[in-house]
């Protein structure tokens, strides 16, 4: 199967959805066993359509109507209850990865975007509740993130960062995560802190589909990555890395978001077949993994030099697209997005509350 022949070739798939009912069916389990899924990423807009999306919750959300639980507390707990147990399911492979592998991620609130102290604590606070070694809370590498990254790897918090749009934003993860291992390194504490930096892909596709010549459109975001996976390999090479590795510390993954085609004229399985490369994780939807298991194809895998990537970027820069602010714009896009399914988040919970409530 396609989805093992990856695995060989030192790439490993994490499926970006999780619901209650996946659980209930056993077709996560299934998943994990037959089609080689060893992780599960998650965000407020995942959780939003699977709350909206199924009854499965509403004996959870009802219990909690006589609490004085906040809507978030309610919603942080429903969300742990799927994730404790999608991180049980994949706890074998957690341990025989020596705990490189077999994740799941929970977002921290994105009304705290802005307030460094306010994420750190919230990220320790996730992560003591979830009760479970294989769990990242994933913290948008924006200006005041990369701080709270930073304490958080300290802390040790394990982290999945998210919200990188470009080379640059990785640079800027990577160094976070590191100087958090060679703060712990200073003060005695265990270098092993695992991290992944999550790259997103498709939304820069999307973004300038309309203003590029057809015969650009949807290799933008491919470009962008073959750029940010050439600086990964560099520093995994770097000295400073290596000083670091050999006193035990684990390798802060490149992950592959944002890997589902947004373009109905585009292949189906188009970012998955494009982003094969080792020592990568590919996090991908529901509907594309099943495209992929039933019909992907595994090429070579990606350059690690990342020329053919800057001569693409080369060719979009030539039809006056500003790279630098569109990663920034697409930053600040990804977290109002959140920010917007976490507000219908809490309103849906508040409402089947009060649906109970008046009952």
């Amino acid at each position: 199967m396609n989805t093992r022949r990856l695995r060989d070739l030192g790439q490993v798939l994490w499926l970006d959805n999780i619901t209650r009912d996946m659980l209930d069916t056993g077709a996560l389990k299934r998943f994990i066993n037959e089609w080689s899924i060893t992780g599960i990423t998650s965000n407020p807009t995942i959780f939003d359509e699977a709350i909206g999306g199924s009854s499965s919750y509403d004996e959870t959300i009802r219990a909690a109507t006589a609490s004085t639980a906040s809507d978030e507390d309610v919603f942080i707990e429903l969300a742990l209850d799927d994730l404790r147990r999608a991180a049980d399911l994949l706890r074998p492979v957690f341990d025989a990865s020596a705990g490189m592998d077999g994740w799941v991620s929970m977002e921290v609130s994105p009304l705290l975007v802005d307030d460094t102290d306010g994420t750190v604590a919230a990220a320790s606070q996730i992560f003591a509740r979830a009760g479970r070694p294989n769990f990242f809370v994933k913290i948008p590498g924006t200006t005041a993130g990369l701080a709270a990254i930073e304490q958080s790897i300290f802390n040790g918090v394990p982290i999945n960062v998210t919200l990188l749009f470009s080379q640059e934003h990785y640079l800027a993860a990577a160094d976070a995560y590191i100087r958090g291992i060679e703060r712990r390194l200073d003060a005695g504490l265990d270098p092993r802190i695992v991290s992944v930096a999550s790259l997103f892909v498709s939304r820069w596709d999307r973004a300038i589909h309309d203003l590029v010549p057809r015969e650009l459109r949807n290799r933008l975001g491919l470009a962008v990555a073959g750029q940010t996976y050439a600086a990964y390999r560099d520093l995994l090479e770097s000295n400073r890395w290596r000083r670091l590795a050999q006193r035990g510390a684990r390798p802060q993954k490149l992950l592959w978001a944002s890997t589902g085609t947004k373009d109905p004229d585009a292949p189906d399985c188009l970012y998955v077949e494009s982003l094969v490369a080792p020592s990568t994780i590919d996090t991908v939807p529901e509907k594309t993994l099943r495209s992929f298991v039933a019909h992907g194809r595994v090429g070579d895998p990606m350059a690690s030099d990342g020329v053919t990537a800057r001569a693409t970027l080369g060719e979009f820069a030539a039809a006056g697209i500003d790279m630098r602010a569109l990663a920034e714009r697409l930053q600040i896009e990804g977290a109002q997005a959140f920010s917007k399914s976490w507000g219908q988040l809490m309103k849906r919970i508040s409402e089947k509350r009060s649906h109970w409530i008046a009952a």
